[in-house]
């Protein structure tokens, strides 16, 4: 049996200790009624180690780390994602960070409106939140970082290899064929744009910055469904 893995709030490998406090620790201990000598699997930091739990209160559990557990690679993907409405913006989250998103920038886009974009710094923390526990239930060695809402200008020039932004108006170049032309890059960036999609202006910047822009076919998706497409197509390729 597969065992559940949970990321560590603080942790020692010279000490072979870790621990999960405050809400994390009670979701252990009362939601799903935890023992002393319970085993799970423990991410601490870059590595994933097996733990047994050696004492457990409702706001701090502790655990007697063992051996590390192998835990996979993948190329880091970074996805821009233009703020739009939240409930699908936390689901999308949410499956992006099962399909093993590396880092999501929420963006502030000329079409984001204006009462989400005035809203987005307060729900942060929840967006990172939504993705640790989806980043434990898909068994995940570390969360994604959840960036701090920025604007799109500010958000161009991150340091991937390869930058692909998605566009409603492209029409010859698809996702997969971009990924498959460039299938040794060692990084991935790419853009969602919100409801109503990029403007003009905005699809200028991405080339200016030197992306590459693609289609993920002809129907029109929403923006969750299309950050969601694009992951597992990127995964995929």
């Amino acid at each position: 049996m597969t065992r559940r893995r949970w990321i560590a709030d603080e942790y020692s490998h010279s000490a072979d200790t870790a621990v999960l406090i405050g809400e994390h620790a009670a979701h252990l201990a009362r939601t799903l009624r935890a023992r002393v000598g319970q085993e799970f699997e423990i991410a601490c930091g870059d590595r994933v180690r097996s733990g047994v739990i050696s004492s457990i209160a409702d706001d701090r559990v502790e655990f007697s780390l063992g051996g590390d557990v192998a835990a996979g690679t993948a190329v880091p993907i970074t996805l821009l994602l233009a703020v739009f409405k939240f409930d699908r913006m936390e689901w999308a989250i949410e499956k992006c960070t099962e399909l093993n998103v590396a880092t999501i920038v929420p963006v502030v886009a000329r079409r984001t409106e204006k009462h989400l974009a005035a809203a987005a710094d307060k729900r942060v923390e929840r967006w990172r939140r939504i993705a640790r526990e989806a980043s434990e239930q898909s068994r995940r060695v570390s969360p994604p970082e959840i960036a701090d809402p920025v604007k799109l200008a500010d958000s161009l020039h991150c340091d991937a290899v390869l930058r692909i932004v998605l566009a409603e108006s492209e029409s010859k170049t698809s996702l997969a064929d971009v990924l498959n032309s460039h299938n040794q890059a060692q990084s991935l960036a790419l853009a969602i744009g919100p409801e109503g999609g990029w403007t003009a202006e905005e699809l200028q910047g991405f080339q200016q910055a030197q992306w590459i822009s693609a289609s993920l076919g002809s129907t029109i998706l929403r923006a969750e469904t299309a950050a969601i497409a694009a992951l597992a197509i990127a995964r995929g390729c």
